[in-house]
């Protein structure tokens, strides 16, 4: 039996060629290839500006210090997401503010959100759980009345649309796309910060340039004009004409992608819908929306635990089947124990979510008998765990 990968990018000889061409072009670094992706991008989610980051962790980082949140600062945010949307928030000095989510879609529920806010509330960080963009436009809408910014973490959304027709991408006053391996589309490691905020945009490209005016260009020697004046404390953020080219060629396949994930979903939810044992992730009922589908990650209906689910997806592993919990909630890491003073229980419909989800694989490189045998194996391996309650 071989090996089904948790999940494993779509790369072709278009990719290929676009990373050889730069190569031989001798410009790896600050070049048309980094533009015209940024373009694209920015193009897709509507929005007037586009800027090429290393990953989506430092697009947030840039995005929160452009828009002056630091130390004494609140941002409100998720816990059921990766760590990285959190720690952006403490990497400017500011305060994570965690709140629960909605049980249906995972993303933060905006009622919770309004009653955390304070007058130290700065921001609110939303995260598009699993691509889905259910309560955006009312995250959005509440920003606004509050005076707050809405950062919206895009990093597993593109491709999304909501309910209102605004697709991932274009909420609030920046959104960071992120660009690993196993999203919809890689650069390898990197991301794109996207706003119609000219300020913004320019705080950003200084940022990620050691903090380089916007207009600062090296000459022949690399040495010359403004190259080596420095406006602000800045980082090495930027992304190379290597990833931008690879990013560049994946967003000429993106619908293309986009179609094969949501082919491999309906394979699965022909085969688990009727599954009484199983949650199935779904964009908002009864509406438009589309789900950009990231990952597909079902849940273990209300009497599992942690326990059993653990044991399925360890057994999912002996069957050389990848499948692992998707998200370990944030607040109960050791640091944010630690160092913020959460404990179990804090955020109780976050952490039943995170008990139970189990993510299968997922790319869009699927065929019929690898979904067929990755449902077969589930089945077999929830039957087992059925037949030790018994015991």
């Amino acid at each position: 039996m071989s090996d089904i990968p948790l999940s494993q990018p779509s790369i072709t000889d278009a990719e290929v060629a676009a990373v050889t061409a730069v190569l031989r072009s001798g410009r790896l670094s600050i070049g048309p290839r980094q533009d015209l992706f940024e373009q694209m991008v920015a193009d897709r989610c509507n929005r007037k500006h586009g800027v090429a980051v290393s990953s989506g962790t430092a697009g947030l980082h840039a995005v929160l210090l452009a828009l002056g949140i630091g130390p004494g600062d609140e941002v409100i945010t998720t816990p059921f997401s990766f760590i990285a949307s959190a720690n952006s928030i403490l990497m400017v000095g500011a305060k994570p503010v965690f709140v629960d989510v909605c049980s249906k879609s995972l993303n933060l529920d905006p009622r919770k959100v309004e009653a955390a806010i304070t007058p130290n509330t700065k921001a609110i960080l939303a995260v598009e759980v699993f691509g889905n963009t259910t309560h955006f436009a009312a995250l959005e809408k509440l920003a606004q009345k509050h005076e707050l910014a809405l950062v919206e973490d895009a990093c597993e959304g593109l491709g999304g649309v909501a309910a209102n027709g605004k697709v991932a991408g274009s909420f609030g006053r920046a959104s960071v796309f992120g660009f690993y391996p196993n999203k919809q589309i890689t650069t390898g490691e990197g991301g794109v910060i996207v706003t119609d905020d000219d300020r913004v945009a320019d705080l950003c490209r200084s940022l990620r340039n050691q903090g380089r005016a916007v207009n600062a260009h090296a000459g022949a020697d690399n040495s010359v004009g403004s190259w080596l004046s420095h406006e602000r404390l800045g980082y090495n953020y930027r992304l190379s004409e290597v990833a931008a080219a690879l990013g560049v060629a994946q967003m000429e396949r993106l619908d293309e992608m986009l179609e094969q994930r949501r082919r491999v979903v309906r394979g699965y939810m022909q085969r688990l819908m009727d599954w009484d044992d199983l949650v199935l992730p779904t964009a908002e009922p009864g509406t438009d929306a589309t789900m950009s589908w990231f990952v597909f990650v079902p849940r273990l209906e209300a009497s599992y635990g942690h326990v059993e689910r653990d044991r399925i997806i360890a057994g999912l592993k002996r069957h050389e089947i990848g499948a692992s919990n998707y998200f370990p909630c944030i607040h109960l890491q050791p640091f944010y124990k630690q160092h913020l003073g959460h404990a179990a229980g804090d955020f109780p419909v976050a952490e039943r979510a995170s008990q139970r989800t189990i993510a299968l694989p997922f790319f869009p490189q699927m065929d019929d008998t690898q979904i067929e045998l990755v449902c077969h194996t589930l089945r077999v391996m929830i039957q087992r765990e059925q037949l030790l309650r018994r015991d």
